[in-house]
């Protein structure tokens, strides 16, 4: 059996690192959803609650884009190391 190397080898490391990196990022977004209320009932005297809610909505709304990118990024890359893999393994056998 051979071991992996090459190209391959590198589109995977960096593929396990992104994916790291995108299920940090899942699980800091989660981590901050669940300080989140659905709904706050506030008078008057409570108007920094309403400011922490919604700096903490802003928080969570910052994410959003680079938790896409990453989880694209990591996809394309894990399936490029799959595909350059298969190619090599169709190209010996025939």
């Amino acid at each position: 059996m051979e071991s992996i190397q090459g190209p391959i080898l590198y589109l995977l490391i960096a593929g396990g690192a992104l994916t790291a990196a995108f299920l940090g990022l899942l699980i800091w977004r989660s981590l901050l959803e669940s300080h989140e209320d659905d709904q706050i009932f506030l008078g008057t005297a409570e108007k920094h609650l309403a400011q922490e809610q919604q700096l903490l909505v802003a928080r969570i709304n910052t994410l959003s884009r680079p938790i896409t990118m990453t989880g694209i990024l990591a996809g394309i890359l894990l399936l490029s190391a799959a595909a350059i893999w298969v190619y090599h393994g169709l190209k010996q056998n025939f």
